[in-house]
């Protein structure tokens, strides 16, 4: 199942599964997990692409060794909020993975989310190595931290 809709997202969640958020770029993908109870984002690794098959694969390990229950992908939009050539191949990545695993997909605005990972690299005194390795898991913790506290408001109001 895909979908932009939140409240039929978190519907869709099994009860204690984390949730894995991707921030996928034309040579990475920055991977990231929640907690079971859906609290605290936690950047994981940085997967170097190769073909589909091999990342859906790499995932997939990822997905059963943190006993994930749902997938959120970063969705690249324009600054105007427009959707361009790069959303499209995230809603094509997921179209595809959804054909592997069929838990709950959805997507999450991801503007300035590098830019918010860089900024708290900086802060943190990272040198310039160490933030080109982890920038991009970074960013994905932040995505699904967003979608995270967007569904402890949808908990709260039901």
């Amino acid at each position: 199942m895909i979908t932009d809709d939140m409240h039929a997202f978190a519907s869709a969640l099994p009860p204690m599964r984390a949730l894995m958020g991707l921030d996928l770029g034309d040579k990475t993908i920055g991977v990231a997990v929640s907690d079971t109870f859906g609290s605290v984002a936690t950047p994981l690794e940085t997967l170097r692409r190769k073909k589909f098959g091999v990342d859906a694969a790499r995932l997939q390990t990822l997905m059963a060794e943190r006993n994930v229950g749902g997938l959120v992908l970063g969705l690249p939009r324009n600054m105007d909020g427009s959707e361009g050539p790069r959303c499209q191949s995230t809603r094509a990545f997921a179209r595809n993975f959804a054909q592997l695993w069929d838990g709950p997909v959805t997507f999450w605005d991801e503007r300035l989310s590098t830019v918010a990972a860089e900024k708290a690299l900086l802060e943190a005194d990272t040198t310039r190595k160490r933030r080109a390795e982890v920038i991009d898991h970074v960013a994905a913790g932040y995505i699904l931290q967003g979608l995270l506290d967007r569904l402890a408001v949808i908990k709260r109001q039901a």
